[in-house]
């Protein structure tokens, strides 16, 4: 499909399947629409599915600014208005929860539904080291990405993932992926994630049915974030995703499969 320009930006999109109802995929910092091709072979069946590349990461534009949570969610909402996808089944995943969050309080009438993967509604913890290792990328380019990626696996992905000698390949995959995008990109990005704005007194006002998950090895936001969220949400549901680190949707997508076909089938029910 073409790129489609939308609020300052060009961004990268697919889209797969058919159907009345669209589900929309936002990745979490680094990645791109790869994370989720697993859910969109499993739901494309039934659903109109769409995922996107934020600005500055996998195959959209490097822009100069823009990087920021409310800018986001703004191309998130030109997107999903200029693809005809409102209202739809927004998932996001990290970042792409973040997005979510600020979607479904300031743009509720887009979202049908929500399901926010291994995120936080709180602002980021881990300012010293982020901005440690973005230091070192904006420094060395791509050799500083090679030089951080072990430490950045470590972050992204669960024990049971890294340890796992059948997953070697996967890894493999992943890492390659991680270090094709773009070195300015990944810092601006990376800093829109540090300096972000807390939104957990907001969310109260979220009135989409929302499904949280988090597995329960991530490091980069806990299990207890995810539980902070699903209290404060009203009629949240909160699953736990065994064995699955920061990057659920890769390591372990049967599981997150079934807890998204699941839920989706639920809020259809509820019509």
């Amino acid at each position: 499909m073409p790129p489609l320009r939308v609020n300052g930006a060009t961004l990268y999109y697919e889209e797969r399947g058919a159907g009345p109802e669209t589900v929309v995929f936002a990745h979490g910092l680094l990645w791109s629409a790869r994370m989720f091709d697993a859910q969109v072979a499993e739901l494309s069946t039934r659903y109109r599915c769409i995922a996107f590349d934020f600005r500055g990461q996998g195959a959209s534009e490097v822009t100069a600014g823009g990087y920021d949570m409310d800018t986001l969610a703004g191309d998130a909402a030109a997107l999903i208005e200029a693809l005809g996808a409102a209202p739809c089944h927004f998932v996001g995943l990290s970042m792409g929860g973040f997005v979510g969050m600020r979607l479904a309080v300031h743009r509720p009438e887009l979202v049908r539904s929500l399901v926010l993967m291994e995120t936080s509604a709180d602002p980021e913890p881990n300012v010293v080291k982020y901005r440690l290792l973005g230091g070192i990328v904006r420094l060395f380019g791509r050799v500083g990405m090679r030089m951080v990626m072990p430490r950045v696996m470590r972050i992204m992905f669960g024990r049971e993932f890294l340890e796992d000698p059948a997953r070697a390949a996967d890894r493999h995959l992943w890492r390659k992926r991680g270090l094709a995008n773009d070195p300015v990109g990944v810092t601006r990005a990376l800093q829109g994630v540090i300096d972000r704005r807390g939104v957990h007194e907001e969310i109260v006002r979220v009135t989409a049915p929302t499904l949280v998950m988090v597995g329960d090895q991530d490091v980069a936001t806990v299990p207890a974030k995810a539980e902070r969220i699903a209290a404060r949400i009203p009629g949240a549901r909160l699953v736990v995703i065994p064995g699955a680190g920061h990057t659920s949707s890769v390591e372990k997508p049967e599981l997150v499969n079934r807890a998204l076909a699941e839920f989706l089938d639920s809020v259809r029910a509820g019509d």
